[in-house]
């Protein structure tokens, strides 16, 4: 039915039943809130009251017993002074006075059951009502062993006379008299001092207390007497009818809580519904409340009531107006607009709608009018856009097929992964270097020929690739099929798709072990004529400066004895020679570290331990297990050189505390590690820095694994890995 009617009514209908609903619905919804919001309001601000009652009775009945119990104690202290007294003038004997002090502390009245007792600091009993305890060890209590430790104070704790089904609280305060080892304490239970409360100290800050009109606070025993009442004080609400018993009862069963009862002040005709929140002070049977009638509070929502019915009528009479307005604003275009299309169901785009407004329904005739602008350009455009695609794809495939030649008859290993790292494509000469077969590796990914010791490396170029940072000849390692390692240098990039996003990489291995060979037998012939060098200045040049160092002694000798005038020139030149003497030693030792000392490696990084340590202030140690000798002199230097440059980048830039040097071996392979406590660096602003470059250049000679660990604020630690 609701579909055949015309759209005016529909939406008069639909709008109708729209706002009154949504009227409706969020009106009880503000209705309800408005109502919890309220009795939340009223639970918890009674709910506090009473809890601050609850701790203001509670602090003032606890001041009571502490102040009580404390003069008590204190007395007793000036007893024993006094008696103690009388003993050292020689009046009485000590046994005699301490009986005295005894008898007397016995003898106080503290409470109903309350006594006086004296514990030693081993928690051996002294004096107690009870004769059996005296000279007793009671330390295994809890509160007996903070008694001997505090020895004075207050202490509350639990106590369970013999023949008691449960515990009761108990407060003690002592005081300490030391001239006897005595911890004089004073203890009673706590309810037996309820008649030290006094009401009045806190009963006017109770019944300042107001909520709503007439809401009050108020205290009752548990007998039904009232303790703090604003109109019934001293009046047992039992014994008369304006309580019923049944709610009372709840209030005496339940330590707290909250109860709605009928309730009828002495000026009230009648009874009203009254919310109390309670709480309970077992110590003195007392229950603390406080209450609130709840139509004062709940007034405000008969006011909302009768504005929500208000809003709703006037709400649905202007939606029976405004429906009938638009819904003909709405349906007369429409009409026009769907004798139009009813000529354009055919295949003629040439139809047009004339603008007569400039609403929604002016804009829908410019937006169809356009509409059909479009699709005559598509239809005259479409056969030209396939044939354009047909030569575009047959374009596609003769150039992949160039790419494809090209790549296959590269001389050097070329990868083609996937964005997640999956082999698309390999070249044959990934397959002749590596071992692998395209078959093989296809939608897998290369993991297995990444040696493990390459990875942190491996994973920092993945990232580069896929964050499209250049990555140009970067040398590491790899492993191929037989589990050979096979240096190569990486370079790579990422390729895109159709729609511009990244959608793999390609990856260019290039096998430079060859590469290594040379570079190593080039620095091989570099290091041994270095070594040739040095060794000439150290067992040639050397001695020879220092005979002439012998001679210019002999001759500065001479020419003193003559009294000649040119003795002071002798001596000159001889310590001329002697510093040119000392500069060609440290020239020779550094052209060969390694090859002067003895036992090579070892003894030159203990000296450049001891030299930075000299030379810088900053403490470098040397450590390793045992001298290490290695045989390969040209292995040691490039490790020296390594480890001289790691010091001296600690020593300038790291601002460190502590260098240290170690080397050692792990079965397999030789270790060398130079760390430091410094400030550390981020890596992007380390592979700059031309120190570590050359560290690095040295390493892959070597064809060592280099690992460098590096935060901010961290430190820095060096560590080359090599297989011997």
């Amino acid at each position: 039915m609701l579909k055949n009617l015309p759209i005016r009514y529909q939406l008069l209908l639909h709008y109708s039943m729209i706002f009154t609903l949504t009227l409706s619905l969020g009106s009880v919804f503000i209705y309800v809130i408005i109502q919890r919001t309220i009795k939340a309001n009223i639970e918890s601000e009674l709910a506090h009251t009473t809890q601050a009652i609850h701790n203001m009775v509670k602090t003032a009945a606890d001041v009571s017993i502490k102040n009580r119990l404390r003069a008590i104690a204190e007395k007793n202290l000036e007893t024993a002074r006094y008696f103690y007294s009388q003993y050292r003038s020689g009046l009485i004997s000590e046994r005699t006075a301490k009986d005295i002090v005894a008898g007397l502390f016995l003898n106080q009245s503290v409470g109903n059951s309350g006594y006086t007792y004296c514990i030693d600091s081993a928690g051996i009993v002294r004096i107690h009502p009870e004769k059996e305890l005296i000279d007793v060890c009671v330390a295994e209590h809890a509160f007996v062993q903070r008694q001997m430790q505090l020895k004075e104070g207050y202490i509350n704790y639990q106590w369970k006379n013999p023949g008691e089904t449960r515990s009761r609280p108990k407060t003690l305060y002592m005081t300490y008299f030391q001239p006897w080892d005595w911890i004089i304490s004073v203890s009673s239970y706590r309810r037996e001092f309820k008649d030290l409360v006094k009401v009045d100290d806190f009963k006017d800050s109770i019944l300042r207390f107001r909520f709503g009109q007439t809401g009050y606070s108020f205290i009752v025993d548990r007998k039904g007497n009232t303790v703090v009442h604003p109109e019934l004080q001293g009046v047992n609400i039992l014994a008369s009818d304006l309580l019923p018993g049944k709610y009372f009862d709840i209030m005496l069963r339940q330590p707290s809580g909250q109860v709605i009862y009928p309730w009828k002040n002495p000026k009230d005709n009648h009874k009203r519904e009254k919310l109390v929140i309670f709480n309970t002070i077992p110590e003195y049977d007392w229950i603390v409340a406080s209450s609130s009638y709840l139509d004062e509070f709940y007034q405000p929502l008969k006011t909302i009531e009768k504005s929500i019915l208000a809003i709703i009528l006037i709400t649905l009479g202007m939606t029976i107006a405004l429906s009938f307005h638009i819904s003909a604003s709405i349906t007369n275009p429409l009409k026009k607009l769907m004798n139009h299309f009813h000529h354009v169901r055919g295949s003629d785009f040439s139809v047009r709608m004339e603008r007569g407004s400039n609403d929604e329904i002016g804009q829908l005739a410019e937006y169809f009018n356009a509409f059909m602008d479009q699709l005559e350009r598509y239809s005259k455009d479409l056969k030209k856009e396939i044939d354009n695609r047909i030569a575009v794809e047959k374009e596609l495939r003769e150039s992949e097929g160039r790419y494809r030649s090209v790549m296959e008859a590269a001389p050097d290993p070329i990868v083609v992964y996937n964005m997640i790292g999956e082999v698309i494509y390999f070249n044959p000469a990934f397959s002749r270097v590596f071992g692998w077969s395209l078959d093989e590796c296809v939608g897998r990914k290369m993991d297995h020929f990444v040696p493990d010791e390459n990875w942190p490396e491996t994973r920092k170029m993945i990232q580069a690739v896929l964050s499209e940072e250049p990555l140009s000849f970067v040398e590491t390692r790899r492993l191929n099929k037989s589990g050979r390692i096979v240096p190569v240098s990486i370079s790579g990039a990422t390729y895109r798709d159709l729609h511009g996003q990244p959608a793999g990489s390609v990856i260019i291995l290039v096998d430079i072990t060859k590469t290594h060979r040379l570079r190593k037998l080039v620095m091989d012939t570099a290091e041994r004529e270095r070594q040739k060098f040095g060794q000439d200045l150290h067992d040639d040049l050397c001695p020879h400066m220092i005979g002439i160092q012998g001679l210019c002694t002999v001759l500065a000798e001479n020419l003193k004895e003559d009294d000649s005038p040119h003795a002071s020139l002798a001596s000159k030149i001889l310590t001329t020679v002697e510093i040119a003497t000392d500069k060609t030693r440290a020239l020779a030792r550094g052209l060969c570290p390694v090859y002067l000392v003895s036992p090579g490696l070892y003894a030159a990084l203990e000296d450049l331990a001891a030299r930075t340590s000299n030379m810088s202030g900053i403490p470098c140690h040397f450590t390793t297990v045992e001298p290490i000798d290695v045989s390969d002199t040209t292995v040691a230097t490039h490790l020296y050189y390594i480890a001289q440059e790691a010091v001296l980048n600690a020593v300038k830039h790291a601002d460190a505390a502590l260098i240290t040097i170690g080397l050692w071996h792990d079965g397999r392979t030789l270790n060398l590690s130079v760390a430091d406590n410094g400030r550390g660096f981020e890596e992007s602003r380390a592979v700059k820095g031309i120190g570590l470059q050359i560290i690095k250049y040295r390493a892959n000679i070597l064809g060592a694994t280099l690992n460098i660990e590096s935060l901010a604020g961290t430190g820095t630690t060096l560590h080359v890995v090599l297989e011997e």
